[in-house]
């Protein structure tokens, strides 16, 4: 069975004075996600080595962070897991910037395939990455039976510079990938959006990966700032209240969201958290609160009925950071939604993030989500 402590400092100086724990010192893995702040403090990995001298660490920093007694902002959360039964591999590769995304999750992929995971937790740079193209990279060489889910790093609201943590420590170019094997492993993965499409749908005319330049053969920038109002005036930070989703064939929304991480004025284009295809259809979304607490805890009622085990369970919470700028001081209220769901058996640790990996549009397919709650659940027989 497995056995989960977990771990919440407000500071670095409370984690650098912190006392040791057995169940910390006990630990296989110790998943942490922490404020910018905490992993350019020099002596972080040496830190947390102290506290879980036994375990793998991964993670990543954020845009806020989860816990069961709700959203946290410049702290740290760790969830230290000891399995009876599973086996665990902690790889990396450099991220040489959105060109090589693709690569390197080929690349992580054919680190993991010879272990035969039964999952994959995946963390990744929140900036100067194509999440979509890292996660088809990754999807691509371990195959539709392994599921993966995971987020790109954060900096609360500044898109400036993020980190990961893993078997080289701190980076902010590093892609980390954690595989779990061995049959006694019960993994499940969902997520959901709550967001609402407003406006016609656009095709796109013109893209390049992740670059959006024109919609309808319209640059992309001027019209997506005719249809925010008031919003242009506050780009790009603006645009997180505003992403696209992406149409299916039948012109019905795919589940599938991108959100605007830039804009470039020079070139009228919009530069999104993931790549589109030429040809397909964008249309804006907006939401409330409501709405995106209704869709944290649909994503909980689709992963509970997954697992219908009451074992100990760890529930990966990993949100957008444009979920949090819409529900303000009542974000406490998706987590809550999540944990009253899931049940007292389940412990829950997460982060906000600038795009979350896991299944999309009602499939067991992983890719790059925007504006979802995304969950994984991770259990022992």
């Amino acid at each position: 069975m497995l056995r989960i402590a977990e771990a919440f400092f407000e500071t670095p100086q409370a984690l650098a004075v912190a006392g040791g724990d057995d169940a910390l010192a006990q630990a296989d893995l110790v998943l942490v996600f922490a404020a910018r702040q905490f992993f350019e403090t020099p002596d972080f990995p040496a830190q947390l080595a102290r506290l879980c001298p036994r375990a793998l660490i991964a993670g990543c920093s954020s845009a806020g962070e989860i816990r069961a007694a709700g959203v946290s902002e410049d702290g740290c959360v760790l969830a230290a897991l000891r399995f009876q039964h599973t086996t665990l591999k902690l790889v990396s590769t450099t991220l040489a910037g959105e060109g090589d995304s693709h690569a390197a999750g080929a690349r992580l992929a054919a680190q993991l395939r010879p272990l035969a995971p039964r999952a994959v937790l995946l963390f990744a740079p929140g900036v100067h990455v194509n999440g979509s193209a890292l996660a088809d990279g990754l999807a691509h060489g371990l195959g539709p039976a392994v599921a993966v889910a995971g987020g790109l790093a954060g900096d609360g609201t500044a898109f400036a510079r993020t980190y990961t943590i893993g078997p080289a420590g701190v980076a902010d170019n590093a892609v980390v990938a954690l595989a779990l094997c061995g049959e006694a492993l019960r993994f499940g993965a969902a997520a959901q959006g709550g967001w609402l499409p407003f406006g016609p749908a656009r095709q796109v005319t013109a893209c390049s990966g992740n670059v959006l330049h024109a919609l309808d053969g319209q640059p992309a920038l001027a019209l997506y700032r005719h249809y925010l109002g008031d919003y242009a005036a506050e780009l790009p930070a603006s645009a997180l209240l505003f992403p696209l989703a992406i149409l299916d064939a039948q012109m019905q929304p795919s589940g599938v969201i991108r959100t605007i991480l830039g804009i470039d004025e020079r070139a009228g284009s919009l530069i999104l958290a993931g790549s589109v295809e030429a040809g397909s259809y964008l249309q804006l979304m907006q939401a409330g609160t409501n709405h995106l607490v209704d869709a944290a805890e649909m994503a909980a009622e689709t992963l509970a009925a997954q697992t219908e085990d009451a074992a100990a369970a760890l529930v990966l919470l990993v949100s957008c950071v444009g979920r949090r700028l819409v529900m303000g001081a009542r974000v406490d209220e998706e987590v809550e939604a999540v944990a009253a769901t899931m049940g007292s058996a389940a412990r829950l640790i997460g982060f906000y993030s600038y795009g979350e990996i896991g299944p999309a549009g009602g499939s067991g397919h992983c890719l790059l989500n925007n504006q979802t709650m995304t969950l994984a659940r991770i259990a022992e027989d």
